[in-house]
């Protein structure tokens, strides 16, 4: 139908272009305001959206837009168009609480992500805004590996939003990784780690015992529940949705760890019967640690600088590092040792795999030993070539002397 005056005009093939109707002065029917639009997505629901223009062109135009984002499927609705930063990082914390997981990272939301982009519509993030963020990060002079983590927060808070039905944001902004310098290549040695284990506080000692011996992130540690552990099997069973990767995993007992976890059995028993967490303190979840962490860091010798200004110099992430070198100095295979402590890559499992200076020094004592067997081996050779050629020697002269 063709735009005429006082009627709506409809495209057939798009949707409908019309105005709204009221009663003018004299009672009668008058059309008043911008040209509005009608539609239908893809799923049969109905929109309608105001061009917020008196020109029939622009709701034209609008028009066709809509329809070549529902074609394309890349239509989210015109009211997701005013959806704020501030509204995706909410969801974001909404979802971290749902699923049990850390809320440490919220300093890092409220403290910078959301001063610097709330208020944005999530339309406009692009390259141009996240350079920006980036440069301001580092003029604070704050570490690649930081500004990472703040920028991996955005990035899920995008994918959330993509994901949700129907989507808050038509995609995610690509967001570059820096290149990180400061990747941390701590150990603990077994000295240390009897030291830690004197130092910490007993409701503690089992959790450093379970990431010594298996590698395990703290937040998979930390959520242990007892379905979980099977004690008559000597394994553990970390079930998909409660790791890092959202994968499960069997984890083996050794001796030490299934006495430690027998001993936890048995205290939750007598003492604390409705405590379904396998780590407990008073018979409650353990969630943060960190106080506790450092005065016991303090007290073992593993500590640098005066106590007010100073650091520790083992975290709790050193001991993952640590489980992975033990498995595989125990004979594990990689592939077993990667699926015991959960790294899904081998390109992240290589840098956990770090050698230091004791496992260069026990390749050149493995050098020298080999070495030696291979002397030793070509003496031996040579002895009995003398020997020989002594027998063949001795027997020409008994013969020359018999003629």
């Amino acid at each position: 139908m063709a735009q005429g005056k006082g009627q709506a005009v409809r495209k057939p093939q798009f949707g409908r272009i019309f105005k709204r109707r009221g009663h003018g002065p004299d009672g009668a029917r008058v059309e008043y305001g911008p040209w509005w639009i009608e539609y239908y997505d893809g799923h049969g629901q109905q929109h309608r959206e105001s061009s917020h223009s008196t020109r029939y062109t622009d709701a034209e135009r609008l028009l066709r837009k809509r329809q070549a984002e529902i074609t394309g499927g890349a239509f989210i609705g015109h009211r997701a168009e005013q959806v704020r930063v501030s509204h995706l990082l909410d969801d974001l914390l909404a979802d971290y609480e749902l699923n049990r997981k850390s809320l440490a990272w919220a300093k890092y939301v409220d403290g910078h992500l959301r001063p610097f982009f709330g208020d944005l519509r999530a339309l406009a993030v692009g390259s141009a805004n996240i350079a920006r963020y980036i440069a301001e990060r580092r003029a604070e002079v704050i570490a690649n590996s930081t500004v990472n983590r703040e920028l991996s927060l955005l990035r899920r808070a995008f994918n959330l939003a993509a994901n949700c039905t129907p989507p808050k944001v038509a995609r995610a902004p690509k967001i570059p990784e820096l290149a990180e310098n400061n990747v941390r290549k701590g150990f603990f040695e077994h000295d240390e780690y009897l030291a830690m284990h004197a130092a910490l506080p007993d409701y503690l000692k089992p959790v450093l015992t379970f990431a010594y011996y298996t590698g395990c992130r703290r937040g998979e540690i930390l959520l242990l529940q007892w379905p979980q552990v099977d004690l008559l099997e000597r394994v553990v069973r970390l079930e998909p949705g409660t790791t890092k990767n959202d994968e499960g995993r069997l984890i083996p007992l050794a001796s030490a760890l299934y006495e430690t976890l027998k001993f936890q059995r048995g205290v939750r028993d007598a003492k604390y019967p409705a405590c379904p967490w396998v780590f407990f303190r008073a018979g409650e979840r353990i969630r943060d640690f960190r106080e506790a962490w450092e005065a016991a860091c303090r007290k073992a010798g593993l500590w640098e600088g005066d106590e007010k200004t100073g650091r520790p110099t083992k975290l709790f992430h050193d001991l993952r590092r640590t489980g992975v070198r033990n498995l595989l100095r125990a004979g594990a295979p990689e592939r077993v040792a990667m699926a015991i402590s959960g790294h899904k890559t081998r390109s992240v499992f290589d840098r956990y795999n770090i050698v230091d200076e004791r496992d260069v020094r026990l390749a050149a004592a493995k050098l020298d030993q080999y070495i030696q067997e291979r002397q030793a081996g070509l003496d031996k050779d040579s002895l009995r070539t003398v020997a020989e050629n002594a027998d063949q020697e001795g027997g020409s002269v008994a013969a020359n002397s018999l003629q």
